[in-house]
């Protein structure tokens, strides 16, 4: 018989190979680990202007609240900006910068309604998804795109809001409405002569600022000598201002109601909103003086200044998305979006929840 030979344990070579594996991933994770934990979750923001500065800073302070906070599982939120001045398309090469170079969880825009329709494309095609707190551009949410969400009222609920404050509630009959050339302005104009057709009401009177070549003294005197109940205003913040002044020379009493987006603090000074708050009725889902005083406290000590309507929306955009990052656990794209869908917070622009087309869900009324 040959000499017997001692056989090592079956499976001992693959245990030392395990054991050497734990090991190195171990030492790795000691290693690397508070790199990837402490990697930002980074969150586009796409701004009209380089120059506006209000939807950065209510963004910012929504941000630096999460991160206080603890962030997403001990990761900071992190704010990536882009400006979409210049040619048309300059937007969409930002947006698509912003999703692949960047590579951002989500993409939030405060813009009118062109740029937001290009940034909505792009994030369509990299299925990303979008938020929009300023243009209530109706069109953006009808091509039924699921990662799209607008948490600004749109212009047809503006326009249920104003019609029912003005028709229903005031019963005023004789009514002119002065707009001009401005994208939105012209939705905001559409939106209400749609709806005061299909409840078959008195249709405004239409001027446009543009055939008085910029003179609002003799276009208020126009629409003053004509007996109007009432005056509303579809124009950019600069020319509404300087209409409201013109007709408000003339008759200190005549009511004048607008459109949300007249209200924008990177366009106007603070004695330019004064005398247009004081002046102008304006739809909203909340009155927004009375939800935000704690967020106006933290803005003021920050920035020096009182946060406007551009920085409220985009504050409440940007905890939006951090609550549905929070309930989505991780920065997936696509369980941000079934989050979105299904979530419900309190803003301070009123609460937030969207429908099955990611328009803001809520009645509008006057304030």
């Amino acid at each position: 018989m040959g000499k017997f030979t001692p056989q090592p344990p079956r499976g001992g070579f693959f245990l030392k190979s395990l054991i050497q594996l734990c090991l190195i991933i171990t030492i790795f994770f000691f290693v690397t680990g508070p790199t990837i934990l402490s990697q930002p979750v980074k969150i586009g923001l796409l701004i009209q202007d380089s120059s506006y500065t209000a939807a950065f800073r209510g963004a910012g302070m929504a941000v630096r609240f999460a991160n206080e906070n603890g962030g997403l599982k001990g990761r900071p939120f992190s704010i990536v900006v882009r400006s979409m001045e210049g040619p048309w398309g300059t937007g969409s090469k930002k947006a698509v910068e912003l999703i692949f170079n960047e590579k951002v969880c989500a993409l939030m825009a405060s813009c009118d309604g062109r740029n937001a329709h290009i940034v909505e494309q792009a994030a369509t095609k990299a299925t990303v998804v979008m938020l929009s707190a300023w243009s209530g551009d109706p069109t953006l949410s009808q091509a039924f795109v699921p990662w799209f969400f607008n948490c600004a009222p749109n212009y047809n609920q503006q326009a249920e809001a104003l019609s029912e404050e003005i028709y229903e509630n005031r019963k005023y009959n004789k009514i002119a409405v002065i707009s001009d050339d401005d994208y939105d302005s012209d939705l905001s104009l559409k939106a209400l002569l749609q709806i005061t057709r299909v409840k078959g009401k008195t249709i405004p009177e239409h001027f446009s600022c543009e055939n008085y070549l910029n003179d609002s003294g003799n276009l208020a005197d126009q629409v003053l000598s004509r007996g109007f109940s009432c005056i509303i205003l579809f124009c950019n913040p600069v020319n509404s201002h300087a209409i409201l002044k013109a007709i408000r020379k003339n008759n200190a009493v005549i009511p004048l109601f607008g459109s949300l987006t007249i209200l924008n603090e990177d366009l106007l000074s603070k004695d330019e909103l004064n005398e247009i708050e004081n002046s102008l009725l304006v739809p909203s889902l909340s009155d927004p003086v009375i939800n935000n005083k704690g967020f106006a406290g933290e803005y003021f000590k920050t920035y020096g200044t009182h946060p406007g309507i551009v920085a409220s929306f985009s504050y409440d955009m940007a905890n939006v998305l951090i609550n549905a990052l929070l309930q989505a656990g991780s920065p997936d794209r696509e369980k941000i979006q079934e989050a979105l869908e299904k979530i419900s917070i309190k803003g301070i622009t009123g609460p937030i929840s969207f429908d099955d087309k990611g328009n803001r869900e809520g009645k509008a009324f006057i304030f």
